[in-house]
């Protein structure tokens, strides 16, 4: 829904939630099935979901990126003849900001396409035609190791100025005194109280992006594409509306931002 006021609409579909990347409960893993064959869609998508996953399809490699930036996924299974760019291009620009392990799911099976994929960051790679169960099995192997490393390799709490954000429950809180020269200021709390900011959707979305790249620089079109979805990319008048907004609540001085930077005519980063 639309904030009052502000005529730039709220991205369609669940807003995801930092920290599961879902909007759903944490017990369901999320996978991002990214297939272009209907057929094979349709038979992965109902053996996972009897499996108690949550699938996410796309069948473009751009949509792919898209709903990874929007709603990470906890594992990815890739197609690498895509019908817009090469799987291994996907693979390449998932690596920059993604952590979620990749299976890839082809029907080239030379070892110079297995050794490619596996070297631009691919976890594991399975040749069509192939066993289900096996597939399966080989996710799940991807998922344990990947809940094996997420306590020392994903943090979940950043600060910024007198405001942790914390992943994991959501929330943006202060537990300090905080000092501001803006009367009024959302960083001006009584020494002791803890006070928690409230976000939109949206800029729990932006927020995520950035916080999973911590001093990366994320371009404008990646965020907008991952927010509202594809045909967005050139309203960056969107982004700097809600970046002001961000800044303004949790920058100590929004004029002069620490931590939410901006990049001028690329996009922005999270400065820790």
């Amino acid at each position: 829904m639309a904030e009052p006021g502000d005529s730039r609409p709220e991205p369609h579909g669940t807003p995801a939630v930092p920290g599961s990347g879902r909007g759903l409960p944490s017990h369901l893993a999320a996978i991002l099935l990214v297939e272009d064959q209907p057929e094979l869609v349709r038979a992965l998508r109902i053996n996972l979901r009897a499996r108690q996953y949550d699938v996410v399809t796309a069948r473009t490699g751009r949509e792919a990126l898209a709903l990874a930036a929007s709603h990470p996924p906890d594992a990815i299974i890739l197609d690498l003849g895509l019908p817009d760019i090469d799987g291994t291009e996907v693979i390449v620009e998932l690596r920059r900001w993604c952590n979620a392990p990749i299976i890839v799911l082809s029907g080239r099976s030379s070892p110079g396409d297995k050794i490619g994929a596996l070297d631009v960051g691919a976890d594991d790679y399975v040749t069509k035609p192939f066993a289900m169960g096996e597939l399966l099995a080989r996710l799940r192997a991807a998922l344990r190791r990947d809940d094996d490393q997420l306590g020392q390799d994903q943090p979940r709490q950043f600060t910024i100025g007198h405001w942790t954000v914390d992943l994991s429950s959501h929330q943006v809180t202060a537990t300090e005194a905080a000092t501001s020269t803006r009367a009024g200021a959302p960083g001006t709390l009584a020494k002791g109280r803890a006070e928690t900011l409230r976000l939109t959707p949206t800029e729990w979305q932006i927020l995520e992006i950035l916080l999973r790249r911590p001093g990366q620089l994320v371009g404008s079109a990646q965020i907008l594409t991952g927010v509202w979805g594809p045909g967005f990319q050139q309203r960056t008048n969107y982004l700097r509306f809600h970046i002001a907004r961000l800044r303004h609540k949790l920058e100590p001085d929004p004029a002069r931002p620490r931590w939410l930077i901006t990049e001028p005519g690329m996009g922005y980063r999270y400065q820790p």
